[in-house]
């Protein structure tokens, strides 16, 4: 095992497999053992980032919980109890381990992301951190983060957040 790989790092360009799952995504997808490894590691990532961006100002209110819920739910096809699970795993995994595994999490699914997938989360971000009908400039700092470490370009993220305007905390 090389240095890049003892820090936990891999050489540009490496795509994630299995064996390059962080301890969250892991955590998470053991308890989706019902569904295909690889769209258990999907989720668990999916569901990370949800929190991720729920926490940026310091709180996941209410209405991001449900919405949270309501995408995973959605997403993944689960009854309410199972979406409700996986949100909770998620959202323990972000307050524990966060500062860590946010990066991490992030290049893992980019990693296992198709573009359209990658789009998609970026809304369900939007859609999450205006749930509770305000998008703080750290959860927009947040998601412009998360999209530019997911590689994608600037004209895709000013599109999506164009959608949800009306609820940013800066108009600009």
């Amino acid at each position: 095992m090389g240095l890049l790989e003892t820090l936990g790092l891999r050489a540009q360009g490496h795509k994630a497999g299995p064996d390059d799952d962080t301890e969250t995504v892991r955590k998470i997808a053991a308890a989706l053992d019902q569904l295909d490894p690889a769209r258990a590691r999907h989720l668990a990532a999916f569901a990370f980032l949800l929190t991720r961006v729920a926490l940026a100002d310091q709180k996941i209110s209410e209405e991001e919980a449900r919405a949270m819920e309501r995408i995973v739910r959605e997403k993944g096809d689960f009854p309410e109890a199972q979406a409700v699970m996986v949100v909770q795993m998620a959202k323990t995994q972000a307050i524990l381990f966060g500062g860590v595994e946010n990066f991490l999490v992030t290049r893992e699914f980019g990693g296992i992301a198709s573009r359209a997938e990658k789009l998609a989360l970026l809304d369900c971000l939007f859609a999450v951190s205006s749930a509770d009908r305000s998008i703080s400039s750290a959860e927009e700092a947040t998601i412009r983060k998360i999209a530019s470490e997911l590689m994608l370009d600037h004209a895709e993220y000013i599109a999506v957040k164009a959608r949800y305007r009306e609820h940013l905390a800066s108009k600009g």
